[in-house]
């Protein structure tokens, strides 16, 4: 009997998991972690974008990072100078002569030691070459793509959009589906900046007229400011500081009640920041976002303790994006925008209303069905689907799953399938009544016979489910979770719950049966 009560609790937990989704205003009566189940950009309504990870320029920053790499390696005082000429990069591949040739054999044991195993190392007479390996690179761009994933993540989550949709596609393209965004320009803005902020020291020798020029001698660049692209600042190449070690940043206001962004180091950043600007008083220093200089202000004083305020005439929105896109982090690679589509919210209504037509239609026709054919016990069956219905939205909604178009596909089929499982153990009973089985043990055999086929069915068409959810992508995955948890709350309505309403139905007529016999007197 505990049993039978178990599986009547958890049938009807699934069924008021669905209140939310069926009556926003029932929400207020629920917990927190139960809400209505998300609608997808089909039904809601948004805007699609398709972005490409910019693999070629990121492997023109890993080439010079290898060849500073390289060169550091080989003037290492501590182990001894190497001596070399003409080191150059050449698309991604690092080569340079070696003056002395029995240094060669060094030289290369020395390039693995600092560089690992993710770069070929050959040498042809006095030439030595480097450039990363197949496998390396292939894992470079499945790592950027995921730490791009990620960035972009957070970005879009720091804004407050609701349910986004953020997921690899193809190998080097990432999907973003935003329900309820008819203008993405905002986000397209902001996901898309590589947000790599890092901090120079200003080199003031550098006269007007070599600024004029634009020529920058070694070891300095020539930055334009973010707000004056005409106006230009000669820079150390030399990164002081890396924005890889800020930790916090946050839109704030200063002493004049003019937007900034403070910003707080880790560890390492505000033993950096705190060495640079005690080292440098009264030196001026660049806050550079990928390539253009936020401000250069002047040291006045030291700044221990890792915190830092960025000022540049920001506006209030603007310092709380800059503040968003360095809370998230660089992006390893840029980011392509490849193809942009926006649905309307009407296109979604809709979409929802003709899916309730079509589901009520099909709902009104297989009830109907199910009475004409099996009576009452059709009846029951009708109600287990019900309660199906409710578990499958119910279950989805848990777990955050958005509901899409194809998802609604998904819960079809599976009312299909929960049908079939009903009729399996209804058609077993008729043949074991048949056979002159009686009735009670009919049920019986009638479940315990058929629920091998129906586990059999079902357990098929989860993993067929798995299988599309693991390569599918967008609307395929969706039409794969409505699948998947529709075939887990079938086995349970129809292989549970439907037997212990049966069983209930059954010994309900078996005592009016003895007490109609009881008043005849037999």
């Amino acid at each position: 009997m505990w049993k039978k009560w178990l599986i009547i609790l958890i049938s009807i937990f699934g069924v008021w998991l669905v209140g939310p989704t069926l009556d926003s205003n029932l929400q207020k009566y629920y917990p927190s972690w139960v809400q209505p189940v998300p609608l997808g950009l089909d039904l809601k309504g948004g805007a699609q974008l398709l972005l490409e990870v910019d693999t070629t320029a990121m492997f023109k920053d890993k080439a010079v990072q290898l060849y500073d790499e390289t060169r550091s390696a080989l003037i290492d005082r501590n182990k001894g100078v190497i001596r070399f000429s003409g080191l150059r990069n050449n698309d991604g591949v690092i080569s340079f002569n070696v003056r002395d040739s029995s240094d060669i054999s060094d030289a290369k044991g020395r390039l693995r030691s600092a560089l690992g195993v993710g770069v070929d190392i050959s040498s042809t007479g006095n030439t030595v070459t480097l450039e990363y390996t197949d496998k390396h690179k292939q894992e470079m761009i499945d790592d950027a793509l995921a730490r791009s994933i990620e960035i972009v993540r957070r970005r879009i989550d720091a804004l407050g959009t609701k349910e986004p949709s953020i997921q690899s596609q193809g190998g080097k393209y990432i999907l973003i589906q935003l329900p309820g965004v008819d203008n993405p320009e905002h986000i397209k803005e902001l996901i898309g900046q590589t947000a790599k902020m890092t901090f120079h020291l200003v080199n003031e020798n550098i006269t007007q007229e070599q600024l004029a020029s634009g020529r920058a001698p070694n070891g300095t660049e020539f930055l334009p400011y973010m707000d004056s692209p005409s106006q230009m600042v000669p820079v150390y190449s030399h990164v002081e500081v890396s924005g890889e070690s800020l930790k916090d940043s946050q839109a704030d206001f200063d002493q004049n009640n003019m937007p900034v962004v403070t910003t707080v180091f880790d560890t390492t950043g505000a033993r950096r920041f705190a060495r640079l600007t005690t080292e440098h008083v009264n030196e001026r220093f660049a806050i550079v976002l990928d390539g253009r200089v936020l401000s250069a202000p002047t040291i006045r004083e030291p700044i221990p303790g890792g915190r830092g305020q960025i000022s540049g005439g920001f506006t209030l929105q603007g310092a709380k994006d800059l503040a968003v896109l360095l809370r998230s982090g660089a992006l390893p690679a840029p980011l392509q925008v490849i193809e942009e589509r926006t649905v309307g919210a009407g296109l979604g209504a809709d979409t929802i209303a003709a899916g309730k037509i079509g589901s009520a239609v099909g709902v009104l026709f297989v009830v109907l069905f199910m009475i004409l054919l099996y009576g009452r016990f059709g009846a029951i069956a009708d109600l287990v689907l019900m309660v199906n219905l409710a578990m499958i939205i119910g279950v989805s909604a848990l777990f955050g799953a958005t509901l899409t178009l194809p998802g609604i596909a998904g819960i079809v089929l599976t009312l299909g399938m929960a049908v079939d499982a009903n009729i399996l153990p209804f058609e077993r009973i008729r043949d074991e009544v048949r056979a002159g089985v009686p009735t009670l043990r009919a049920v019986d055999e009638g479940f315990r016979r058929s629920a091998k086929t129906v586990m059999d069915s079902e357990l098929t068409n989860l993993i067929c489910a798995l299988v599309l959810f693991q390569f599918g992508a967008g609307p395929i995955r969706g039409f794969a979770v409505t699948l998947s948890v529709g075939v887990i709350t079938t086995l349970f309505t129809c292989l549970c719950l439907s037997r212990v309403l049966i069983d209930w139905y059954m010994a309900g007529k078996n005592r009016a049966i003895d007490y109609v016999k009881v008043r005849k007197g037999e």
